[in-house]
């Protein structure tokens, strides 16, 4: 993968965000332990690594207008100054933006977030087939390490086709990127043989997304674990809330789940929060989220692994 660079101003000017962020914005919200978009105010329980990777966030800014197919929750502001306290209460440092499907093929949000968050953040960008090879090596230059293909909610072109993901993956191969796709476990499943032919690395959304109720019994399941079994298949631990009948704090049902990836490829497993949580009436806490992981990776190797090492070499952060 080709690592992005950034220049002293931009590191400076990224530092002057973050102490704005303590000095203004953020002074009473850092007191209380208070995240927009988040439940809860405590800390997680879980130690918490350095260089730690929050491999799943949605950076919205109202300076940046929806895409004109979105009919759903309108932009409000959960900006890098709202992340930035997130950071503080959970403890990552690390951050991967992936673009909403509230934006279509519009990046700027992203890619903004992704410069004031400076070099500890990456992008994951959602474009159509009629993006240039210098546009994406523009996006490559600003942190942009791999592409979105959503099975699941509106998209701008309309329906997502496994032709479109084939099409999409052979365009962004030669950079290096990955694909990461949103996908139902029965859209996983039907979508075997594609998934498992794509040229690039495979990125799996939310545990795969499987029916909360089938659980380990989804036909989806063997599915996922011939894809892990590829090598070139990765999973982010993350969305318990989207997966549940039982709910918080425990999301017992997503547990054996998630559980059965981590120990079936460990080496390419993956953390997100998957902050801030548009659509949903009551806000997950975070803390809690986060302390899911140790349920789901009981050792402390394991999550060293799936915090640092594997964000490290999916989105080439280098290691440290």
């Amino acid at each position: 993968m080709r690592a992005f660079t950034l220049s002293r101003r931009d590191i400076l000017q990224a530092t002057a965000t973050g102490a704005a962020l303590v000095g203004l914005r953020g002074r009473e919200a850092f007191a209380q332990g208070a995240v927009p978009f988040s439940a809860g105010t405590e800390p997680s329980k879980t130690a918490v690594p350095l260089n730690a990777c929050d491999s799943h966030i949605h950076i919205f800014s109202t300076r940046f207008p929806a895409s004109p197919h979105w009919k759903g929750q309108p932009v409000a502001d959960s900006d890098v100054a709202a992340y930035r306290l997130f950071q503080t209460r959970i403890g990552t440092s690390r951050t991967v933006v992936v673009t909403p499907s509230t934006y279509g093929i519009d990046n700027r949000a992203t890619l903004d977030g992704v410069a004031q968050l400076g070099a500890a953040a990456r992008a994951v960008v959602v474009v159509d087939l009629d993006v240039t090879e210098a546009e994406l090596k523009d996006m490559a230059a600003r942190g942009a390490v791999g592409i979105r293909v959503n099975f699941v909610t509106p998209q701008s072109w309309g329906v997502t086709t496994a032709e479109r993901l084939e099409t999409m993956a052979r365009k962004v191969q030669p950079l290096g990127w990955h694909v990461q796709v949103y996908m139902t476990g029965d859209q996983i499943a039907d979508h075997a043989e594609v998934l498992a032919r794509l040229p690039t690395p495979l990125v799996i959304d939310h545990l795969a997304r499987l029916l909360p109720g089938q659980g380990l019994d989804h036909r989806a399941v063997p599915v996922v674990r011939r894809l892990l079994d590829n090598g070139r298949t990765w999973m982010k631990l993350s969305g318990a809330y989207l997966n549940t009948t039982s709910g918080p704090p425990a999301y017992a049902d997503a547990t054996p789940i998630a559980k059965l990836f981590a120990k079936a490829a460990p080496e390419r497993m993956v953390w997100g929060s998957d902050w801030p949580h548009r659509g949903e009436k009551h806000m997950p806490d975070d803390a809690g989220l986060f302390d899911l992981l140790a349920e789901w990776a009981p050792s402390e190797a394991a999550r060293q692994r799936i915090l640092v090492d594997n964000p490290a070499t999916l989105y080439d952060f280098g290691r440290s």
